[in-house]
């Protein structure tokens, strides 16, 4: 369309144009600043959808987080009741991690035996365990 017209106007004056080329093209600031703001606009929209679907993952994470810790809660509950012998073991583990724990340790410390197996001779203990028994 350029090329047309700027041929017909060059014969008006007996100029014969063999190749008409754009080497230079801007727009004008309207239209630069339109599209930059289009661009911002763009990108703040990909931004607050970025967050929101963060916050459904985290919500959905959290969700699957507390079924799961109410399902393992459960399950203790369940193994608890059903054997006492499995809180003694958990403590028996317990006290074999601190006891780890405290032996690599730089510092120094004291413990009563008492205190390191998390009064693992319980007499509530026995007692369950007859109760279960009988």
């Amino acid at each position: 369309l350029i090329r047309k017209q700027l041929t017909d106007r060059a014969r008006d004056f007996n100029i014969i144009l063999d190749d008409v080329a754009i080497t230079e093209l801007s727009f004008g600031r309207e239209y630069a600043a339109a599209v930059e703001s289009k661009q911002v606009a763009q990108q703040e929209a990909q931004r607050a959808a970025f967050v929101v679907d963060k916050a459904k993952q985290e919500r959905q994470q959290k969700i699957v987080q507390a079924e799961g810790e109410a399902l393992a809660a459960a399950m203790l509950g369940d193994a608890i009741s059903k054997n006492p012998g499995y809180l003694k073991l958990r403590k028996l583990r317990a006290s074999t991690n601190i006891a780890k724990t405290v032996s690599q340790s730089q510092n120094r410390v004291y413990l009563n035996a008492s205190t390191l197996m998390l009064n693992i001779n319980d007499k509530h203990y026995d007692e369950a365990i007859n109760t279960l028994k009988k």
